[in-house]
């Protein structure tokens, strides 16, 4: 049984009970005119101003599976794992050309989801469907590795009575942090994580500001610190400072299609549809790579970790609690609470976002689409606050019932599924040209090919999904699965779109038009207003 760190559990505590209470006053933070609609509760009254909206994006993307697996990877592979520097480098110029059409076209027509904006542009419920299940299904392991991200936390701090203590005892704290997060959710909304993201960002950029000034002073410099880790690598024959040539398609590979999906998860589209107006975007995405700068120092981290010698000697050691146990051994035991109340509610923010996300998913794109139509608002509210609830349910149970790597794994398909709806969304934006069958063929294409090859990949860990990347066809160089699939689908979308137009298939109503891709808020149709039909 591992020795309780008394004064960073106080503090850890502390932050806790801090971010507990902002969570349920959030519900009277912009109090909404009418609580009982999914705009308010789902998307904060699509109410938030540029610093609100970039601190809830930075508490979205950059979350307590980040702090803890992106150094993770550095100190597994070396440069590899920093491939999350170039991908938001790439993702903010890329999403900059987009995301503000998708907020204007959704804030005219009332949309919650990025599949809502699929069925108005191609009429298309079945096509919306997949583009809702897919985004919940990518989603749900994402809101496990928050769990696994404060588990890490919590086993370093010694809570939990060890491996050989009662399941129950072990779990308790999770179990709380769990609880704890589900109500303040239901209660408050989006507000919650979009408030306590102040707390959290802070945190963070506090945390690794001192970090990458103390940790190296400790550690005799910045030098010391990239020779020691050579030489592990060295000696263990896994892992290098540098890209290999031979990974180097790997790298770029997985870069670019991490970035193109990175806006296409759900979590992602909810923090910019709560935005108050088009220019908060545009001003967002221009912010936002202060984000990067700081994740670079985050990665950092891991050749901290190497070369302070954390998990030397142990086999198999977990490298994902490689971080918390440097901030272990390396700071104070007070300011060991601090950075770990920094990764425990980086877990929080984004796992409550992404609950709502998932929940406004099924709200809208099932529920009130497929099983009940007449849904009025406060219908819609009542099924959202349940479903975030059971989606929060389902993840604490698969964290609890599963071993961590299953998540992990996960995780990396939902990468590659989330990426088979960019088609659809992004190219739905710019143009109504794609065919909607086609589109479904080609994101059915994406799908079946992407994990059926990720299946094939063993690992030491695993013996199905043990990566995320395989030969691409053609080129014959080692790549990310996803981008594979991506290509493959948009082959058979533009393909068939063809065959179908050549057949003069019958297309379904756009009830967009081309001015509602650039409006800004207040140009909201009436809501007596006759739908536009007429494709374009």
């Amino acid at each position: 049984m591992k020795d309780v760190n008394v004064p960073a559990l106080v503090v850890f505590v502390l932050f806790f009970a801090l971010v507990t209470v902002m969570g349920f006053l959030a519900s009277r933070w912009r109090r909404a005119d009418n609580a009982a609609h999914l705009d308010e509760w789902g998307l904060g009254g699509r109410s938030f101003g540029t610093w609100v909206t970039w601190f809830l994006l930075g508490g979205d993307l950059y979350t307590a599976y980040t702090f803890v697996a992106v150094p993770a990877a550095v100190y597994a592979t070396g440069a590899a794992g920093f491939f999350a520097v170039p991908y938001t480098i790439i993702a903010y110029p890329l999403v900059f050309l987009f995301l503000p059409r998708l907020w204007s076209v959704s804030r005219v027509h009332g949309y919650v989801t990025p599949a809502d904006f699929v069925r108005g542009r191609y009429g298309s419920r079945p096509l919306s469907l997949v583009v809702a299940l897919t985004g919940i299904l990518a989603t749900m392991p994402y809101i496990a590795l928050q769990l696994v991200g404060i588990q890490a936390v919590l086993d370093v701090l010694g809570v939990g009575g060890g491996e050989n203590a009662n399941w129950f005892v072990k779990d308790l704290p999770l179990f709380i942090a769990f609880g704890v997060l589900a109500a303040y959710t239901y209660s408050s909304g989006l507000r919650a994580p979009a408030l306590i993201a102040f707390v959290k960002d802070a945190l963070v950029y506090i945390v690794i500001i001192v970090a990458v000034i103390y940790i190296p002073i400790r550690l005799g410099g910045y030098g010391h610190i990239f020779e020691a880790t050579a030489q592990h690598f060295k000696e263990a024959k896994a892992g290098s400072l540098t890209i290999p040539e031979n990974k180097q398609w790997t790298y770029a590979t997985l870069a670019l299609g991490s970035a193109m999906a990175l806006f296409m998860y759900p979590h992602s589209v909810t923090g910019v549809l709560a935005s108050k107006s088009r220019n908060t975007v545009r001003r967002n995405m221009a912010i936002m790579p202060a984000y990067s700068l700081m994740l670079g120092l985050l990665a950092l981290l891991g050749f901290m970790a190497v070369a302070a010698g954390v998990g030397k000697g142990v086999k198999g050691y977990n490298s994902q609690l490689s971080v918390p146990q440097l901030f272990a051994d390396m700071f104070p035991d007070w300011f060991t609470g601090v950075a770990f109340a920094a990764i425990g509610i980086g877990a929080l923010v984004p796992a409550a976002i992404m609950s709502i996300a998932a929940a406004n998913l099924f709200t809208r794109n099932v529920y009130k689409e497929w099983l009940k139509p007449a849904a009025t608002p406060a219908d819609e509210t009542r099924i959202a606050k349940l479903v975030s609830l059971l989606v929060k349910v389902g993840a604490l149970v698969f964290v609890l019932g599963m071993d961590k790597q299953a998540a992990i794994n996960l995780q990396l398909l939902g990468g590659l599924w989330i990426l088979q709806t960019f088609v659809s969304i992004v190219g739905g934006l710019f143009t109504r040209w794609f065919h909607h069958w086609a589109l479904f063929a080609g994101w059915a294409a994406g799908m079946v090919y992407g994990t059926w090859e990720a299946y094939g990949i063993s690992s030491k860990a695993t013996k199905h999904f043990g990566g995320n990347s395989a030969e691409i066809p053609v080129i014959g160089e080692i790549g990310y699965i996803g981008l594979t699939a991506f290509a493959l689908n948009l082959i058979v979308s533009v393909v068939l779109t063809l065959v179908l137009r050549a057949a003069k298939a019958p297309e379904l109503p756009d009830e967009t038009k081309p001015s509602d891709y650039s409006a800004e808020a207040g140009d909201e149709e009436p809501k007596n207003a006759p739908e536009p039909v007429a494709a374009h």
